[in-house]
């Protein structure tokens, strides 16, 4: 039970849906409906949930490395290659973590969450401009074309594939999705003001710049 649990426990944690695991999530059995309080004893205890500044800097990091599934190494590291390159440190970060290739994956719909999407790369499905990578970190470019590769599309996890795109609402503005073909193509780079993921990227830069 702590196993099957654990990804709403990070919701919880959060005080906010982080979409860990796909359609779940859309519905009445997402766990943080009924249980819309940390986990824990405590977790219900309104006396201790007031947080320091440095809490509400870790909660932020904590809730952004969650949304994207990566372990505190891996975060540290976009965050630092972010904080070498001119521009805004927060709005470099974020560009890394979408670019990456299993975050697109979940984005154009062909994954359901990102824990799937990362499994659909790693398992080799996916190819870049024609070509297999199986490497969820690689970060796409402008004019990449992402498609499901042709001996993977009867693969248990693309079943009525093109049903589900077909009700997907929306296709976040960096990235266009050929629904017919299944291919989805990078557009532009992606902006914080474009997706609606619910992080304050200042404070995450705050909590690492100490």
């Amino acid at each position: 039970m702590e196993k099957t649990n654990s990804q709403c426990k990070k919701c919880r944690r959060a005080g906010e849906k982080l979409f860990l695991k796909g359609e779940k999530c859309d519905g009445p059995k997402c766990t943080l409906v009924k249980r819309s309080f940390p986990p824990g004893v405590h977790g219900n205890n309104k006396r201790m949930s007031k947080l320091t500044n440095y809490g509400r800097q870790l909660l932020e990091k904590q809730k952004a490395k969650r949304t994207y599934g990566l372990r505190e190494k891996q975060f540290r590291n976009y965050f630092e290659e972010a904080f070498k390159k001119v521009g805004n440190t927060g709005e470099l970060l974020f560009k890394f973590l979408e670019s990456r290739l299993d975050n697109t994956v979940y984005r154009l719909g062909i994954g359901t969450s990102r824990t799937q999407a990362r499994q659909i790369v790693n398992h080799g499905h996916i190819t870049v401009n024609g070509k297999k990578v199986d490497i969820p970190s690689y970060l796409v470019k402008v004019g990449d074309i992402i498609s499901i590769r042709e001996s993977s599309t009867k693969k248990s996890a693309f079943t009525n594939l093109k049903e589900r795109l077909a009700k997907k609402e929306n296709i976040v503005p960096w990235l266009s999705l050929d629904f017919k073909e299944l291919k989805g193509k990078v557009t532009s780079l992606p902006k914080t003001s474009d997706v609606a993921v619910n992080i304050d990227w200042r404070t995450i830069v705050e909590f690492y710049s100490k």
